[in-house]
């Protein structure tokens, strides 16, 4: 009896550390008015006039909505499909 309830101390550890873990990571989804869509880490200051909007890592677009999906790394955004780095 004493194994099993270290055995499940053990578990209850280790769920609870990858809870913290996966919760420190945190990223978003910003698409433009034009439908281009890509993920970034950070939150940034878009410049008002470009209609970017960001949205919570777990945004999802329906059927309806007719985006295209781009990823880059860094600090940018897209327009008319080609990366603008600021």
């Amino acid at each position: 009896m004493k194994k099993l309830g270290k055995t499940l101390t053990a578990a209850l550890i280790g769920a609870g550390a990858l809870a913290i873990s996966t919760s420190a990571a945190s990223a978003y989804v910003v698409c433009n008015r034009a439908g281009e869509c890509w993920h970034t880490h950070d939150r940034y200051a878009y410049p008002m006039g470009f209609g970017i909007v960001v949205h919570g890592d777990n945004w999802r677009w329906d059927h309806r909505h007719h985006y295209r999906w781009h990823e880059h790394d860094g600090r940018g955004y897209w327009r008319n499909g080609i990366w603008v780095t600021f």
